[in-house]
């Protein structure tokens, strides 16, 4: 799971659709996730600190879980079917026990955001559906990728093999 955290909400120019953006703490992964209106809208008021009279739906939820004895620990996108995205929020007790939250991940980051809970996103959703946000350092590390791959030679792994082995009758 790597943690991300939200970029900010843009719109689709073909359909107008909202989509939050999540990246990396590096800055070098984006992933994009088309989501409904209400919540973009939920989302860009935590986000620009508006505040409402009343509570919203996101505030309600976290209202509720927190009366109840819990607090949101943290929430993970963790999969992605079809262009599909599934999610997971985790509420914590007091004892340290946790409940799993099947959850939209608009509904989950709308949530996480509220209450700074972390954002986690699997390998296998940031494989599918991530986009570079670098394309300099991609190119830069692919370069120095590409020359140490023509660098190496079959001794190097026999090498590599007898530095494992010892370490392996070290332990």
């Amino acid at each position: 799971m790597i943690e991300m955290k939200v970029m900010g909400i843009a719109l689709d120019t073909r359909t107008g659709t909202p989509i939050v953006v999540l990246h990396d703490k590096d800055n070098r992964r984006a992933l994009p996730i088309w989501i409904g209106s209400a919540e973009a809208s939920s989302i860009i008021r935590k986000i620009e600190n508006l505040s409402v009279s009343r509570p919203m739906t996101h505030d309600l939820v976290i209202n509720i879980v927190e009366k109840t004895g819990f607090k949101v620990a943290k929430v993970e996108i963790n999969d992605v079917e079809k262009e599909t995205y599934y999610a997971i929020i985790y509420l914590e007790d007091k004892d340290g026990q946790t409940i799993e939250i099947d959850s939209r991940p608009s509904d989950a980051i709308a949530i996480a955001i509220r209450v700074s809970a972390p954002i986690f996103v699997s390998a296998k959703v940031l494989s599918s559906g991530s986009v570079s946000t670098d394309s300099a350092k991609d190119a830069q590390e692919a370069e120095e990728f590409k020359n140490f791959i023509q660098d190496i030679k079959p001794s190097d792994f026999a090498k590599l093999m007898k530095d494992s082995e010892h370490h392996e009758t070290d332990q």
